[in-house]
């Protein structure tokens, strides 16, 4: 039936000159989505089979226009939890979507998110990919500036021209203006000129918040209106007449390479903010005007008057969608819970099963032949030299390598790592960015996500915490999509305390990342670690913090031999500094190096035998290494720059008490900085920071036990 009726009603020519449509099919997918909000409201959501229901009625009209133009195999899109319609234009199975609210098996995410988060990764790439949704409002933007950003790249940079007029779409509520990530996603795309359309449903309401309280004058758009860069299309979303052709307006500008676009369209949200949402924040004029704006009647009256559907046609395709929902939801109660033995799958890359999208994986792409094996030449370099020269290497033999962030462009770094790539590699592949951490980290979603390896620098650790929510995202994202979407990178943090200490500079806190889900987190001690894990981790699967502490980046101790071109280290090896049979101490970062200093003068002094030993990478960790030791020594010293509590070395003692308990022959104990940010005078920071002398002191003291 829904074939013969699409036969004879797909319109094929312009009616009164306005844009081309398949309104049979738009009317369609209005009405599916209109029964299935229906049905989850009335039945699931009382019956507690759905928990977070969002409708789109009132958006729905100009969602679907706009997603039945996306069919650049390049296109990409965000959305957000009230784009399911959208999301249903783009030729996801209905299956999935109706599944996926209930958290059922074969849903978005396998009932690993909730079924609003949606996902489409098209991989017969008939259209746009829908990038995985977060929970977090505004953190949709500005991953579609990194890949509008990645369009031009592939064009310009990789000569790949099958992405001449593809575009970037993000959708998001009015309200969602007020967020970083959209004057973050605003600033990067309007500066560098890229394909992103701003598409923006205005209903005048954030939950229950006015427009005059998020904006003066209550229009975040109007007061847009003199941003360079800009093209600004402004009117109606529910009027068949207009709002296809704004539309149309937007897509063509975007599309011919002119730059960016916001399109706003006012829209009527025709229910609460959430099923249970009463709207008594509404005043009753307000609602019963917002009632008399839902598009679907208007749509109807524009396809009769205009002889594009019967009034029979019409109601036989509002039964049959009705019914075509009813059917899928019966199927998905049909559907089996998600499998618990496979929840702790895809947390990180498994190498038998690759992402669907995002990565250098999923596209096969072949690296240099790499090396266990470390082949020192020349001089001694210091970490900033290694670090440099492998970032060199690497974007030389690897053109999907990107390497950016605040200064890191012609000043080469206020540390200097990039010092002099800008000048080899051009702007495209060493550049400057905003300042806006979350910019940083966001837009290298979108390139990772468009299967590039972006290495994007946060100057310093304190700086990082304005880019939590994408940091947080990114970690979760093989995990959330059931290992259909990932986006390795390479994150190069500096931290750590200096010559001198401070509150903004110093902080360590790298207990942070090793608990952040999906995360793998490297802090090297010396020259040659730096390259073989910076290596590994530009060419791993694998989102990756790679910290480099700032007071080993010139540092005499961590000095070594440039380990050659293919030195990688596995992550989750430690290294054994030195052997000993009295007392295991596990180290890392800055603290190796004072370690192994106050081992060799304990042992120079009172003949005893310590084994220390160097993490390297905090997550994963060589717990092995450790046990093994510990096994032997019977004794282990913890020690490490990050505050006591909630440590990592509190994660280390935790599981020897539960593994070894029985071989320990006295107490595992923490050498730490107290619980205090890092200080500013250089007495005080001595007094906060594990010395030589305090950790001598520490074995000591535990070795006499």
């Amino acid at each position: 039936m829904t074939q013969l009726l699409k036969e004879k009603h797909v319109v094929k020519d312009r009616v009164n000159d306005e844009p081309r449509f398949d309104w049979f099919e738009v009317s369609r997918l209005m009405m599916l989505s209109r029964a299935l909000d229906e049905i989850e409201e009335k039945e699931l959501v009382p019956e507690k089979r759905v928990f977070n229901q969002f409708s789109a009625r009132g958006h729905d009209f100009a969602q679907i226009l706009l997603g039945s133009l996306l069919t650049h195999p390049h296109d990409a899109a965000s959305g957000y939890y009230r784009s399911r319609p959208f999301v249903m234009s783009l030729g996801i199975d209905l299956d999935v979507v109706v599944a996926s609210p209930m958290a059922k098996a074969g849903g978005y995410s396998d009932g690993r998110d909730i079924g609003v988060v949606c996902n489409f990764p098209n991989v017969d790439r008939k259209g746009a990919m829908l990038f995985p949704m977060c929970g977090g409002v505004g953190a949709q933007y500005t991953p579609i500036s990194g890949w509008a950003q990645s369009i031009v790249y592939h064009k310009n940079q990789l000569k790949d021209f099958s992405y001449v007029g593809a575009m970037a779409v993000s959708m998001g509520g009015d309200s969602s203006m007020s967020t970083n990530g959209f004057w973050s996603a605003l600033n990067i795309s309007t500066t560098n000129n890229l394909p992103h359309l701003f598409y923006i449903e205005d209903n005048g309401y954030g939950i229950s918040v006015p427009q005059e309280v998020q904006t003066p004058g209550g229009d975040q758009v109007s007061n847009l209106k003199a941003y360079k860069n800009l093209h600004i299309i402004d009117g109606d979303g529910t009027d068949p007449y207009q709002t296809p052709a704004l539309i149309q307006e937007a897509v063509d500008y975007v599309r011919s390479g002119q730059g960016t676009c916001l399109l706003r369209l006012k829209v009527p949200r025709l229910c609460g903010h959430t099923f249970q949402d009463t709207q008594t924040y509404k005043p009753a004029d307000f609602i019963a005007d917002e009632q008399a704006r839902d598009p679907l009647p208007k749509l109807k009256q524009y396809l009769l008057d205009n002889g594009l559907m019967s009034e029979t046609v019409w109601q036989n395709l509002e039964t049959q969608s009705h019914q075509e929902i009813r059917d899928a939801v019966e199927r998905a109660k049909q559907l089996p819970q998600p499998d618990p033995e496979n929840l702790k799958r895809f947390v990180y890359a498994e190498k038998d099963q690759v992402q669907l999208r995002g990565g250098l994986a999923a596209s096969g792409h072949q690296f240099p032949v790499s090396s266990f094996d470390s082949k020192p030449e020349g001089a001694r370099l210091n970490m900033l030299t290694a670090i440099r020269k492998t970032l060199d290497f690497e974007l030389a033999t690897n053109p999907k390598v990107m390497v950016f962030g605040e200064d890191v462009g012609p000043k080469g770094g206020v540390h200097g790592a990039t010092l002099g790539l800008n000048e080899k590699f051009g702007d495209h592949r060493v550049f400057d960015t905003s300042l806006s951490e979350e910019g940083i980290i966001g837009r290298s979603v979108g390139m990772a996500l468009s299967g590039l390896m972006p290495v994007p620098e946060i100057q310093f650790r304190k700086y990082a915490e304005p880019a939590a929510e994408q940091l947080s995202d990114t970690g979760i994202m093989r995990w959330r999509t059931n290992n259909q979407f990932a986006a390795p990178m390479v994150v190069r943090i500096p931290g750590g305390f200096a010559r001198r200490g401070d509150p903004w500079h110093s902080m360590s806190d790298e207990v942070e990342w090793a608990h952040k889900v999906g995360w793998q987190l490297a802090m090297p001690s010396n020259a040659e670690d730096a390259v073989g894990l910076l290596r590994y981790a530009l060419r791993d699967n694998n989102p990756t913090i790679f910290f480099e502490h700032r007071s080993l980046l010139d540092n005499a101790w961590s000095r070594r031999p440039y380990p050659g071109d293919d030195f990688v280290i596995p992550f989750g090896k430690a290294n054994t500094i030195l052997t000993g049979t009295d007392l295991t101490v596990v180290c890392w970062g800055a603290m190796v190096e004072r370690c192994e200093n106050a081992a060799k003068e304990l042992k120079s002094t009172t003949g005893k035998s310590i084994e220390v030993i160097d993490l390297r990478t905090l997550q994963p960790w060589d717990k092995d290494a450790v046990l093994s030791s510990v096994e032997k020594t019977g004794r282990c010293l913890i020690v490490h720059e990050d505050n006591k509590t909630a440590g990592f070395g509190a994660e280390i003692a935790a599981v020897l008490a539960e593994e070894l308990f029985f071989s320990l022959d006295a107490p595992i104990q923490r050498l730490t900085m107290p619980d205090i940010p890092n200080p500013h005078n250089f007495l005080l920071l001595e007094s906060a920071v594990p010395s030589e002398q305090k950790i001598a002191q520490a074995m000591q003291n535990l070795i006499d036990v």
